[in-house]
């Protein structure tokens, strides 16, 4: 099933950004830039902007993704191996890592939701494309 390596790419991704945000926050503690009680709740200070921009977009790997996921694992279930759903799939993580890099670098507003929405339009066509190959 060629789905695995798109997935299996947003997955190592995914824990790419989770490496750096793990040690964004270390550093903002150890350079005092917050203080360690906000990570005990995650309330009561506010953490630096490096830091959330990295909580953010952590966050957004784990939110509309799952609906790629989802169609993954029903295309290996049901042993669909369509390559423009594959295609597709590698359109969705490409747009999903450049989402992350603007959001993370200089995050211009307009661009990273220009890119979301692409990523979003792939996934609806993904699924629109799998609902039409069950018939």
């Amino acid at each position: 099933m060629d789905i695995i390596y798109p997935v299996f790419t947003l997955v190592l991704f995914t824990f790419v950004v989770l490496m750096a945000l793990a040690t964004s926050r270390f550093v903002s503690v150890r350079r005092r830039d917050v203080n360690p009680k906000l990570f005990v709740l995650m309330a009561g200070y506010e953490p630096p902007v490096y830091v959330q921009k990295l909580t953010r977009n952590f966050a957004n790997l784990l939110e509309i993704p799952m609906f790629f996921y989802l169609l993954a694992v029903l295309m290996i279930t049901l042993e669909i191996n369509d390559p423009i759903l594959v295609n597709l799939a590698w359109l969705f993580v490409g747009t999903r890592i450049l989402h992350s890099a603007i959001h993370i670098t200089y995050n211009h507003v307009m661009q990273r939701f220009g890119v979301f929405l692409v990523s979003a339009i792939t996934l609806l066509v993904m699924w629109i494309r799998f609902i039409v190959i069950l018939g």
